[in-house]
């Protein structure tokens, strides 16, 4: 069932997004050669609680941490740990949401470690970009195969594989509702779009092929093929119009 939001509902998520952005910008700040992702783990976590919210991800399912900070061919769910320390020239995606008055916001970026090749920042730059091609289509009307196209077709003439087992969600009181939103689709096909539906586009994107799998820990998923992988997400609000970022530093 999709739950749409009233405005005061969504005003609600624009502070919880307000409260996740800001951990995640503190986050990529830390960012550095010689920095543990238990650091940055840590970091997050000080942050929202500070800001009077709840860690979305700290045992949600039983996840261990605070934020999902994954190195290189990790795709998404990487476990923070005090013994991976980051190197230069690696790039870093950290995911994070945050809970207050019982609403989420769930957003993500893919950072640099210190200088990194061309290649990895173009990868970085596309995922990033993608994103933003799916806003121009999230409007009343449209339906989520455009917002998965949109993605698609940005990203794949550049060579890259889009990962089609992992998806974006519906946020509110939960966490994850519905409606799934791929990163792949039909454009015309699909649910509808409907004002004040409340969603997080996520495109996970690899340099290579788009197959991944799962480690052992059972939450680290990564690249099939060990290329690099970005990850970039906002939680967003659909309106009449433009839709709304709603998780905004």
């Amino acid at each position: 069932m999709i739950l749409l939001k009233s405005n005061e509902e969504i005003e609600a998520m624009r502070r919880a997004g307000h409260i996740a952005a800001g951990a995640l910008k503190l986050a990529g700040e830390a960012i550095a050669p010689g920095v543990t992702t238990w650091e940055i783990d840590r970091l997050v976590h000080d942050f929202i609680v500070k800001s009077g919210a709840v860690p979305s991800f700290l045992h949600y399912g039983g996840f261990p941490a605070s934020a999902c900070i994954s190195v290189d061919s990790e795709v998404i769910h990487g476990i923070p740990s005090k013994s991976r320390v980051l190197a230069e020239g690696s790039i870093v995606s950290v995911d994070v949401g945050a809970l207050i008055g019982g609403y989420h916001g769930d957003c993500a970026n893919t950072f640099p470690v210190g200088r990194i090749s061309d290649d990895a920042q173009r990868l970085i730059d596309a995922t990033r970009q993608s994103f933003f091609e799916a806003m121009k289509v999230a409007r009343p009307g449209g339906r989520i195969g455009d917002i998965g196209h949109a993605v698609q077709s940005y990203v794949e003439p550049l060579g890259y594989g889009v990962v089609t087992e992992y998806v974006g969600h519906g946020v509110g009181q939960a966490l994850h509702e519905d409606p799934e939103v791929p990163n792949y689709g039909r454009p015309g096909h699909g649910i509808r779009l409907q004002r004040d539906m409340t969603i997080a586009v996520e495109p996970m994107i690899n340099a290579g092929t788009p197959n991944v799998r799962r480690l052992r820990d059972g939450w680290t998923v990564v690249t099939a093929d060990g290329a690099l992988s970005a990850h970039y997400e906002n939680t967003i609000a659909i309106t009449d119009g433009e839709p709304i970022l709603l998780t905004v530093a």
